[in-house]
C-alpha cells in the first residue's frame, strides 16, 4: 500500500498539503458519520479511515516519512506494504498510534520483530548527532578531570617532596592544635 495514494497526494506534498488531504478523507470516513450505514458500508469506512490515520501519522513526521521513503523507493510495492505493516505493529507495540492490525502477528513474531527492533533502534539512537555530539563533551570533561587530577598531584610533589598528603595534613592539624592551646 503507498500511504501517498491513501491520501492522495503526490511524494513532494508538503506538510499543510498532507494536513489537508488527511483531512478532507477522515471527515469523508469517520466512523461515527458511517454509524447509521449499512454493515459493509460501516466496514469498509472504518478500514479506509484507519488507512488514512496511518498514512497521516506517517507522513507528518519528518522522520517517519524520511524512512518510509526510503525503504519504499528502494522496493517494489509489496515491500512497500510490508513496511507499512510492520510499522503498524512496531505503533502497536509502543502504544502509538491506536488504529493497528489486531491479530496479524503470532507472539513469538512479535518478540522477533522486537529484538531486531531494539538492535535496530539503539543502533540508529547510539549513532545520532546529539548523542555523538554528548559522547564527545562527556570524554573532553573525563580527560580535563584527569589532566587536573594528575597535574595536581605532580604540583604536590614538586612543591613538597618527600612528604605525602596525609602526614601534611596532620602537621596542619598539630599546628592548629597547638595554636590552640
Amino acid at each position: 500500500m503507498d500511504l501517498y495514494k491513501v491520501l492522495g497526494v503526490n511524494r513532494s506534498a508538503t506538510k499543510d498539503e498532507i494536513k489537508e488531504a488527511f483531512r478532507k478523507l477522515a471527515v469523508k470516513y469517520h466512523p461515527d458519520k458511517h454509524s447509521h450505514s449499512a454493515k459493509p458500508v460501516r466496514d469498509s469506512a472504518t478500514l479506509r479511515f484507519k488507512q488514512v490515520s496511518e498514512a497521516y501519522e506517517v507522513l507528518s513526521d519528518d522522520r517517519k516519512r524520511a524512512h518510509y521513503n526510503l525503504t519504499s523507493s528502494s522496493s517494489s510495492a509489496s515491500s512497500s506494504c510490508n513496511y507499512y505493516q510492520r510499522y503498524a505493529n512496531a505503533s502497536r507495540r509502543s502504544g502509538g498510534g491506536g488504529y493497528g492490525f489486531s491479530s496479524a502477528n503470532s507472539y513469538k513474531n512479535n518478540r522477533q520483530n522486537y529484538a531486531s527492533n531494539f538492535w535496530h533502534v539503539s543502533l540508529r539512537f547510539f549513532t545520532t548527532r546529539a548523542f555523538l555530539l554528548n559522547l564527545a563533551f562527556a570524554g573532553a570533561l573525563y580527560g580535563g578531570i584527569v589532566v587536573i587530577d594528575n597535574s595536581r598531584e605532580a604540583l604536590w610533589k614538586m612543591h613538597n617532596p618527600g612528604k605525602s598528603f596525609e602526614e601534611a595534613m596532620e602537621s596542619i592539624e598539630k599546628a592548629k592544635a597547638r595554636r590552640d592551646k
